[in-house]
């Protein structure tokens, strides 16, 4: 048996793309849940560690230290399996998606925070000047601007978060790789674990590139 029969056996790949198909749509779905749901946690972690009284800012800096130092396998385990002897079961879907947004967060809290921070502080000044209250200064001037600047690493951070689904497998969530696993598990052939990585480069190339695409357009703007 040669490598091509081994890992690119087209007849397997084609009996086994039904389920990887399912696999990929069960794998978007984790991933824009959990996109939104940490961008929009996110924000509000970044105006609270900003904006926020003293001791709302302290708590808002633990989380998001302590969920970026851990892994994501790790929280995932702990929620789904130990969740419930507190009495709160949360099904495989809401696992993936509470141990991917609540990490996802606290690294879009600290992309938010350094976009607000860049804005010069002419621009605070002159909305205080103007007579903006702090909500429309915010929305109106500031917001409009980090957002300009935090697209590309925030689009590096979705593309992060659409590999890390991979790990909902661990808690039998049917996403791409599981599905990719059982497949090469009842044809006793790898082929489904390549066309899975495959499906992998075709949804995440094209958010990659636009990545690259837009720092370039940026950094040309900044000139």
């Amino acid at each position: 048996m040669d490598i091509l029969d081994t890992f690119f056996n087209v007849p397997v790949l084609i009996r086994t793309y039904p389920l990887l198909l399912w696999g990929l749509w069960v794998t978007i779905q984790i991933g824009v849940v959990s996109i939104v749901a940490g961008l929009v946690l996110g924000l509000f972690l970044a105006l609270a560690r900003l904006y926020a009284h003293p001791f709302v800012r302290g708590m808002a800096r633990v989380y998001i230290d302590v969920l970026r130092s851990i892994p994501i396998l790790v929280l995932l385990i702990v929620i789904y399996y130990a969740l419930p002897f507190l009495g709160l079961r949360l099904s495989p879907f809401m696992s993936a998606v509470a141990a991917l947004s609540l990490v996802s967060a606290a690294y879009t809290a600290e992309i938010f925070r350094a976009g607000i921070e860049a804005i010069p502080l002419g621009q605070f000044e002159a909305s205080r000047a103007l007579g903006l209250s702090p909500r429309h200064l915010m929305v109106d001037v500031v917001l409009p601007q980090a957002i300009r600047i935090v697209i590309p690493p925030l689009t590096n951070n979705c593309i992060n978060v659409m590999k890390d689904t991979a790990l909902a497998s661990v808690v039998a969530m049917p996403d791409l790789l599981k599905q990719a696993t059982q497949a090469q598990a009842l044809t006793a052939n790898p082929s489904p674990l390549i066309g899975a990585a495959l499906i992998y480069i075709a949804l995440l190339w094209p958010l990659v590139g636009m990545v690259s695409r837009l720092e370039r357009r940026f950094a040309q703007a900044d000139r």
